[in-house]
């Protein structure tokens, strides 16, 4: 890969700010100034540095966003904020996108990345990865309710879904506190599986996707980038032999 694009893809700046930051030498690559940036370096052998920090390449960006009520799962919308407007410069350069989407009212763990191949994986209905949610419930939630989940709830149009683990956190009153995993994500399904039971959900967070857990040092609106660990527990989770 030339060396300006290597630096650009990676947000150093412009092709006419890296040939800028090159005559001013400032980069090096292993140790020697370049003035030249259309050099061509090898990703993985070669040592490039500016001002003598070393710039590791990396293609992909594996994001962990705790989404705010109220902010559409999009890359761009004429009226709405959309969560990749809560990304600072150093990220967006990677032009990441959600994967899969939360409703707009709907809070919690939401992927940003821009692994094309990773994000079809998670979102492939073939795959079944689970997804797991807090809700709050206008009603009691019943152990009657559970066994309905795990049969697969008739929804307004006709579909059956595919039998969903629900967990009975609290109940007091009229009002109900569960965690609900689904291994499929029809259109406002939570929601709508309640009210074919004739209850309401009035809260509602993802807290996992397959084994990744939403970090509880989040709060509503912040991000951080997936550890090595994590990025594996996704792969993990659509290995085939899985």
């Amino acid at each position: 890969m030339r060396l300006d694009k290597m630096l650009a893809n990676m947000g150093i700046g412009t092709r006419k700010e890296i040939r800028q930051l090159a005559k001013a030498g400032r980069i090096t690559v292993n140790d020697q100034i370049i003035k030249d940036v259309s050099k061509h370096i090898h990703l993985e052998k070669d040592l490039v540095e500016l001002d003598g920090h070393f710039i590791q390449y990396r293609a992909f960006i594996y994001l962990m966003m705790n989404k705010p009520a109220g902010v559409l799962s999009a890359t761009t919308d004429r009226y709405d904020e959309v969560v990749i407007d809560l990304l600072e410069d150093t990220h967006l350069h990677f032009e990441p996108f959600p994967v899969g989407r939360l409703d707009k009212d709907t809070e919690g763990l939401l992927l940003l990345t821009n692994d094309g191949k990773l994000s079809h994986q998670l979102l492939a209905p073939k795959k079944h990865v689970p997804k797991t949610y807090y809700a709050q419930i206008s009603g009691k939630v019943t152990s009657e309710d559970q066994d309905k989940f795990k049969r697969g709830v008739t929804l307004d149009d006709g579909y059956l879904t595919k039998p969903a683990q629900l967990k009975i956190l609290h109940t007091r009153d009229h009002t109900s506190e569960i965690e609900l995993t689904l291994t499929e994500g029809k259109f406002h399904q939570v929601k709508r599986m309640f009210e074919a039971l004739g209850k309401k959900v009035t809260y509602l967070k993802r807290i996992s996707m397959g084994e990744l857990i939403l970090d509880p040092e989040l709060d509503l609106g912040e991000y951080r980038e997936l550890t090595a660990d994590e990025v594996a527990l996704l792969q993990k989770t659509y290995e085939p032999n899985l």
